[in-house]
């Protein structure tokens, strides 16, 4: 597991993240629920990481939800 995605893992076991609007409406245009993410991410890895973008660091992960491939 990549340093990164460790550190996602621990801010969600934390109780420390927010999901945005936008966030849950891609999701939900995806037919994919905020839990099934969260609880994804034992198996996810990290597909692209862009640490300077302007509005704060951004990554793109890659797990398995409902025994298919997502990326969200």
């Amino acid at each position: 597991m990549s340093d990164t995605l460790r550190r996602v893992v621990e801010l969600v076991q934390g109780g420390e993240i927010q999901i945005s609007a936008h966030g849950y409406d891609e999701m939900a245009e995806d037919g994919i629920l905020a839990r099934e993410v969260l609880g994804g991410l034992g198996t996810a890895t990290v597909v692209e990481d862009y640490p300077t973008i302007r509005r704060g660091r951004v990554r793109l992960f890659c797990e398995r939800i409902r025994m298919a491939t997502r990326c969200t």
